[in-house]
């Protein structure tokens, strides 16, 4: 991969987004950084502690990635500013729980829009792009939960799968266009989400350590391909 390529990172405002921004600025000091999420004043914070000095380019998009109107505008404008995407890292989303019996229809709705419909989108405006180029990386940010069904996931499970089935999907029709997708399962991963659980961060894993794998699938030669990672505490699942 060349010296300075043009990264985009969805939902980088915090959590493992933030790990994942802040990792690629670190792996690609050059780099073309495009940071996107709802809270322009949380992408600043984060576009800073990307920078420190490492040159390049950081920009910061406030975008609703669920809504397609918003996600064209901000695809252009990355394009236009910055180029075409070489890391493209489909992070956004928001866990939900709730009994399937309890779960109303607007519930169910909301989840495959932020955890599905978004990754969709945002693929959609940049991957075509990428394939007439013939290379590129995409990364998505599914869950154990979107390979392992348990309670109270009706929506967020339901997502979740089915980002994993649409991250198979694009394995299989881009491979011939050189663009690499790979599906990413995290377990419980410490994140400003779980304050207030009452569990302690040292029985989830480190945002820094599922930002470190994905270090590892950018890294790869052209060749090789990482499909699927699965990363769970040491303990098991919570």
């Amino acid at each position: 991969m060349k010296k300075s390529p043009v990264i985009v990172v969805t939902g980088a405002s915090q959590g493992l987004g933030a790990a994942i921004a802040r990792a690629l600025a670190r792996e690609f000091p050059g780099a073309r950084l495009a940071l996107v999420a709802r809270s322009a004043r949380n992408l600043a914070v984060v576009a800073r502690s990307c920078r420190m000095g490492r040159g390049g380019t950081v920009a910061t998009l406030a975008c609703d990635v669920t809504d397609a109107v918003a996600v064209g505008a901000m695809a252009a404008d990355v394009q236009k500013r910055l180029g075409v995407p070489s890391i493209l890292v489909n992070n956004a989303g928001k866990f939900f729980g709730r009994p399937f019996l309890e779960t109303t229809a607007a519930e169910f709705e909301g989840q495959l829009d932020v955890n599905l419909r978004s990754a969709f989108l945002v693929s959609r405006a940049f991957v075509p792009a990428m394939a007439r180029r013939g290379s590129g990386d995409v990364i998505n940010i599914s869950s154990i939960a979107g390979r392992q069904a348990y309670p109270n996931g009706a929506a967020y499970c339901a997502a979740k799968y089915g980002l994993t089935g649409l991250s198979a999907v694009m394995r299989a029709e881009l491979k011939d266009k050189g663009v690499r997708v790979c599906c990413v399962h995290p377990g419980a991963t410490w994140t400003p989400s779980w304050k207030g659980s009452g569990i302690s961060p040292r029985r989830m894993m480190p945002a820094d350590d599922v930002a470190a794998a994905i270090m590892a699938v950018v890294r790869l030669g052209p060749r090789t391909v990482v499909e699927e990672i699965v990363l769970r505490p040491l303990p098991g699942d919570i």
